[in-house]
């Protein structure tokens, strides 16, 4: 009892000591504070998926009513913008050269007449396909608005008779498709895991540099005590970033919280002492703070974000990356963030993320706790 009672004095020692020196230090602070909420406003503004007023140009080779009327629809919606109405089709390909347009929409001589007739009529649709993205989104786009169209011009024409199958969809969490969405979850966990790792790659290797290691050596403290004395100041700050970055998505960018609280924050205090610990495992490794940033922000940005499931499907990796990617805690983090905040998901569906995110928090203290020696060489 009295052993446990000194292990729990000397930690709070510890904690004591190295929150003394965030408070002192302004730049740890503002790292811990200031740049997660940063990061969360410019990649939550500045990345995104949703395409409106795509520039669009037009050639209208029948200019008719029925023409004109066309290629009004394609704009009215907001979905696309005319930029250009020009005179022939091979003067939409220089617009693409000169990024002056994404889509070219051709209607040829003989629209209205074929209309009349109650014959089949072509619209041609060009795309600037350089960026798939873009691409992809404005064939969409324009299949939408193209059955819109043809309803239109079966009721003016008074056609009568319905196609044979009528299907209606239904978007299920996101129904307004926002990219936003989507993106801040994986941008919880990809900022997360950066800042975390960096406050604590710093920590050990400052006290090697600034000659402290040696005076602590001095002292009855053993090497749990040390690392759990690192890790807690700076798990009750990663505490606190979460929630700010919470609070900043569901205000700023709308995003719903629909599942359990204390299953968000018990993945989320597991996910911390994952980074938190890799990061404690580089610092006690590398004994300098340069490479020990160096090295935390490549084993922690570029994995949390090419890997983690944030921007890219997993599914569509090849197989190797795929087993790679489950190395990464990120991963079942983001995983979680979107379960817990988009579907409502519980422990049920979430057992085996959490689970992950446990063994991966406790390997990480542990490999930092047998790396750490009590020598100075």
């Amino acid at each position: 009892m009295q052993g446990l009672q000194r292990f729990a004095i000397r930690v709070f020692a510890l904690t004591s000591k190295e929150l003394a020196h965030i408070r002192r230090d302004s730049r740890t602070l503002a790292l811990g504070l200031a740049m997660p909420v940063v990061l969360l406003v410019l990649f939550g503004f500045g990345v995104s998926f949703d395409l409106s007023a795509i520039p669009m140009a037009v050639v209208d080779l029948d200019r008719t009513e029925q023409s004109i009327d066309a290629w009004r629809t394609f704009a009215a919606p907001d979905e696309f913008r005319v930029v250009a109405q020009l005179d022939d089709p091979g003067q939409v390909e220089q617009m693409f050269r000169r990024r002056e347009a994404v889509v070219g929409l051709v209607i040829p001589a003989g629209f209205a007449r074929d209309i009349r007739r109650g014959e089949e009529a072509h619209l041609q649709l060009l795309l600037d396909g350089a960026d798939g993205n873009t691409a992809s989104q404005a064939i969409a786009k324009a299949n939408a608005i193209s059955l819109a169209l043809n309803q239109k011009i079966r009721v003016k024409l008074g056609m009568v008779g319905a196609p044979p199958l009528n299907v209606k969809s239904m978007t299920r969490f996101n129904p307004e498709a926002r990219s936003a969405l989507f993106l801040v979850p994986g941008l919880v966990g990809y900022i997360l895991a950066i800042v975390a790792v960096l406050l604590t790659a710093l920590t050990v290797a400052r006290e090697w540099e600034r000659g402290s290691m040696e005076q602590l050596f001095a002292t009855p403290v053993g090497r749990l005590e040390v690392i759990l004395g690192k890790l807690l100041p700076y798990l009750g700050l990663g505490a606190v970033q979460l929630l700010m970055v919470l609070c900043v998505g569901a205000w700023v960018f709308e995003v719903p919280v629909r599942g359990s609280l204390p299953l968000l924050a018990l993945c989320s205090l597991f996910f911390l002492f994952s980074m938190l610990g890799q990061g404690l495992l580089i610092s006690v490794v590398t004994r300098n703070q340069m490479v020990a940033t160096q090295l935390g922000v490549l084993s922690a940005m570029l994995p949390s974000m090419l890997l983690s499931g944030f921007l890219t499907p997993i599914d569509n990796m090849p197989i190797v990356l795929q087993w790679i990617s489950r190395l990464v805690p990120a991963q079942y983090f983001v995983a979680a963030l979107r379960g817990i905040l988009l579907r409502g998901n519980g422990l049920s569906e979430l057992w085996r993320e959490t689970l992950a995110l446990a063994v991966f928090s406790m390997a990480m203290v542990a490999a930092s706790f047998f790396k750490f020696q009590r020598r100075l060489a």
